[in-house]
C-alpha cells in the first residue's frame, strides 16, 4: 500500500493487486482494514476508526483509490462517483489487451450480473435487470500482438471494463474470467492509473496518478510512465521516443510555453532532445531523440527529408483535383504571430512550399484529406489549403471564422479544435547512420476528428 495524500478529510492510496478492498469470505487482509489500522496507530485514535468506502476496484486490479475519513466527507464524495454526476470523479485505467483494437472507440453495452458465478455478461437492452455500461478508450501503442489502451470510464458496473473489452474482441491480458487465452498464474493487466475528484471540503479539483509495474507491464514500461503523466507514447526504444502530441501543447522549451512536451517528458524522468516541431494547435506524432548520437542522426534525416511525414486534415470545401501537388511560395511576416503570405510565383525572399495530397472522402461540404510534406515551411498545410479555398476546420489564423462557427464544423471539432494531425511517420536514414536499423519502420495513428 502506497499513500499518495492524506489530510483530516480524505486519504488517497495505491491499492495493491490481489488485495480485496473490503473484508470478504476469504479472510485475507483487506485494504479498508489495513488503512484503519494505519490511521489508528499513526494518530493514536481510540476506539473504532471511521473510514468511508466511496468506490471500489476488483480484487485483482491495482490502482488509485480515495477513502473518506469523516462521514461528511463520505457524503460529499459518494455522489461524485454516481453515474448521473457527469462533473464528478473521473477514473482512467490502463489495460494491456489481446486482439486488434481500433485507435479509439466508445463502447456502450447492457450488462447483467450473475451473482452465483460472480461474472457479468453483455445482454440485450430489454433484459430484466440489465444496466447500461459506457466507456471510451484510445489505443496508445501496440507491440508483439498486444495493445496498451487508455480507458475513460463513464459508468461503474461490475467487471465493466473486463467484460466490455472481452465482448468487443480484445480481452485483457491475464484476465482469468473473461479471456479464454489467459494462462493460470498471469496477473490481469488492468490498472486504475488516474483518479480525479473534488475535495469534499475545499472544493479543489485534485488528480492523483500511479504507474503499473511488473509482469506484462514491463513490456510497456516507458509507455506506462508517460501515460500516468498524461502523454501517449506510440514508440519507445533506447534511442528515440515518438509521442502522440495533444492539441494546444508546444513541443520544445525553446519555443516557449508554460508546459511544453519537452518539459513534460523531462518531468517524467526522461532526458530528450527535440528534433522537429508541430504547431501547438496541431496534434499528432512527434519524434524525440534520447541521446546525442540519435539526435545527430535524426537531424540529418530530417534535413535531407528521408523521414516521410503524413498528415490528415478536415478542410472546408472540395479541392478541384482529388489528388495532386500544391506548389506555392511563402513569405514570412516579421511578426511571428502574423500569418504567412502565400504567393503563386516566386518573389525575392520567398520560400517554396510543396505538398502532395489526396482526398480520401468528401461529406457535408467537407473533405478528409491526407497530405505529405515535400518541404517543411511554417504553417505550410494551413496556409496552402486556405490559399486554394479549402481552409482547415478550426483554423482562425488562415481559415474562415464563419465556417469554424458553423454547426457542421463544431460537430467535427469536439475532440480536436483544429482538425489537423500528423498521423504517419516512415523512417529513412542514410547508409551508415546510427539509426539505420529503423529504415522502413512505419508508425500510424488516427486523428481524433476522424
Amino acid at each position: 500500500m502506497k499513500i499518495l495524500y492524506e489530510d483530516n478529510h480524505i486519504i488517497v492510496v495505491v491499492k495493491p493487486v490481489n488485495v480485496p478492498v473490503q473484508a470478504d469470505e476469504t479472510g485475507d487482509l483487506d485494504l479498508l482494514t489495513d488503512l484503519k489500522a494505519y490511521i489508528k496507530q499513526k494518530y493514536s485514535k481510540p476506539g473504532e476508526v471511521f473510514l468511508g468506502l466511496v468506490h471500489r476496484l476488483d480484487r485483482p486490479v491495482g490502482g488509485v483509490m480515495v477513502f473518506a475519513r469523516t462521514s461528511k466527507a463520505a457524503s460529499r464524495l459518494q455522489p461524485q462517483f454516481a453515474d448521473k454526476n457527469g462533473s464528478g470523479a473521473k477514473k482512467r485505467y490502463a489495460a494491456v489487451t489481446c486482439g486488434n483494437p481500433p485507435f479509439s472507440e466508445k463502447l456502450e453495452d447492457f450488462l447483467l450480473k450473475n451473482e452465483s458465478e460472480r461474472k457479468s455478461a453483455v445482454v440485450p437492452e430489454n433484459t430484466e435487470g440489465a444496466k447500461k455500461a459506457s466507456l471510451y478508450f484510445e489505443r496508445v501503442t501496440s507491440k508483439d500482438g498486444l495493445s496498451l489502451l487508455d480507458i475513460e470510464l463513464h459508468t461503474g458496473r461490475h467487471h465493466q471494463i473486463r467484460v466490455q473489452l472481452s465482448h468487443a474482441g480484445f480481452p485483457i491480458w491475464g484476465d482469468q474470467k473473461y479471456n479464454p487465452t489467459a494462462v493460470p498464474g498471469q496477473q490481469i493487466a488492468l490498472f486504475a492509473y488516474s483518479l480525479s475528484f473534488e475535495h469534499p471540503t475545499t472544493r479543489e479539483r485534485m488528480t492523483f496518478t500511479a504507474v503499473p509495474k511488473g509482469g506484462i507491464w514491463n513490456s510497456f514500461a516507458d509507455e506506462a510512465v508517460l501515460l500516468s503523466s498524461g502523454l501517449k507514447c506510440m514508440y519507445s526504444d533506447r534511442d528515440i521516443l515518438v509521442i502522440n502530441k495533444p492539441y494546444g501543447v508546444t513541443v520544445a522549451n525553446a519555443d516557449g510555453g508554460d508546459n511544453t512536451l519537452e518539459a513534460q517528458l523531462s518531468a517524467s524522468g526522461m532526458r530528450v532532445y527535440p528534433v522537429h516541431r508541430l504547431d501547438a494547435p496541431t496534434q499528432g506524432l512527434v519524434i524525440f531523440a534520447r541521446n546525442t548520437r540519435a539526435k545527430e542522426a535524426l537531424d540529418i534525416a530530417i534535413r535531407e527529408r528521408t523521414i516521410k511525414k503524413t498528415y490528415r486534415l478536415l478542410a472546408g470545401g472540395i479541392p478541384e483535383k482529388k489528388e495532386g501537388t500544391l506548389t506555392f511560395y511563402a513569405v514570412k511576416n516579421s511578426s511571428a504571430a502574423a500569418p504567412v503570405r502565400v504567393l503563386d510565383r516566386r518573389v525575392t525572399g520567398s520560400a517554396q512550399m510543396i505538398t502532395d495530397y489526396r482526398v480520401i472522402k468528401s461529406f457535408d461540404g467537407i473533405s478528409l484529406i491526407e497530405a505529405t510534406l515535400v518541404t517543411g515551411r511554417t504553417h505550410q498545410l494551413r496556409a496552402s489549403f486556405a490559399h486554394i479555398g479549402c481552409p482547415i476546420l478550426g483554423d482562425d489564423k488562415y481559415g474562415s471564422r464563419e465556417l469554424n462557427r458553423s454547426p457542421v464544423s463544431r460537430a467535427y471539432r469536439k475532440r480536436s479544435p483544429l482538425c489537423l494531425a500528423a498521423t504517419g511517420i516512415e523512417f529513412g536514414f542514410p547508409s551508415g547512420s546510427y539509426l539505420e536499423r529503423l529504415n522502413g519502420f512505419k508508425l500510424f495513428t488516427q486523428a481524433l476528428f476522424e
